[in-house]
């Protein structure tokens, strides 16, 4: 996951909401969004590791995480960030007390930014961070490869757009996939500095990062009704940028659809 927005707080209909791309080399193997048999979660998975970039369960608490841009090579034997996900929401408490287990670990992985929502709270908690983990105030935030809020030109763009959403009491969160969809590139004055060329830096700096060898992989919008009313929508692309498949899961208040949900829309 390399671009993600979300409200917390700031809507008088969502307490969450959540408008997210994730970007991966194409030749990395994922399930869509989906229920797991093998966890009390809604996901995608990552084939090659196992774990999740985005996550939510029924008791609507919500894990999403991204990699931290850094040219140093990752530690051999790093376990997944990935895992850090299903870990969350096959527990059962509160955010804050499941960022503090991972403090003793953080360490040993790869450099990550992580989000977790309870049904009272919203955590960042970042390995590469001087304070690890924080509680965050209602407002509206924006995450890409580096720290929470850094201004990168696409987390501004895309948050600007968010932020306008917010604006109107009954706007359709589906509506943010036009954020998402955004493919237009960074002035090259505006590019970040992270090390990389500058023609990657130019190709990342897109909400929509097309590109035939790494790109974004799928689209996520979500939103969670101060009435627990959860709402799900993802979109998967191909190496071209293409529309390939849609999911998407709704669940009314409390609700949780077992044994047979409905299954994703395929184009």
């Amino acid at each position: 996951m390399c671009l993600l927005v979300l409200a917390w707080r700031a809507h008088p209909r969502y307490r969450l909401v959540l408008a997210a791309n994730r970007d991966e080399y194409h030749g990395r193997a994922a399930d869509a969004l989906g229920p797991w048999d093998d966890a009390p979660m809604l996901a995608g998975r990552d084939l090659e590791a196992g774990g999740t970039w985005l996550g939510v369960d029924r008791a609507r608490r919500v894990g999403v995480v991204t990699n931290f841009r850094e040219m140093i090579r990752r530690p051999a034997g790093a376990p997944s960030r990935g895992g850090l996900i299903p870990r969350w929401l096959a527990g059962t408490g509160p955010a804050g007390r499941y960022a503090s287990t991972l403090a003793p670990d953080a360490p040993d992985y790869a450099g990550y930014n992580l989000l977790l929502a309870d049904r009272d709270s919203l955590h960042y908690v970042s390995n590469r961070a001087a304070d690890f983990a924080r509680a965050l105030a209602p407002g509206v935030y924006g995450l890409a490869n580096h720290f929470l809020d850094t201004p990168w030109p696409k987390v501004l763009r895309v948050r600007h757009g968010l932020e306008r959403w917010l604006e109107r009491p009954d706007a359709d969160p589906r509506e943010l996939f036009a954020l998402l969809a955004d493919r237009a590139h960074a002035s090259d004055g505006d590019l970040p500095d992270t090390g990389l060329t500058p023609e990657w830096e130019r190709a990342l700096s897109a909400p929509f990062v097309a590109h035939g060898e790494y790109g974004t992989r799928c689209s996520t919008v979500l939103a969670i009704g101060h009435d627990d009313t959860l709402q799900v929508e993802e979109h998967g692309f191909d190496a071209s940028g293409r529309l390939t498949g849609v999911a998407a899961y709704r669940f009314v208040g409390a609700g949780w659809l077992a044994g047979n949900p409905p299954a994703p829309v395929q184009l």
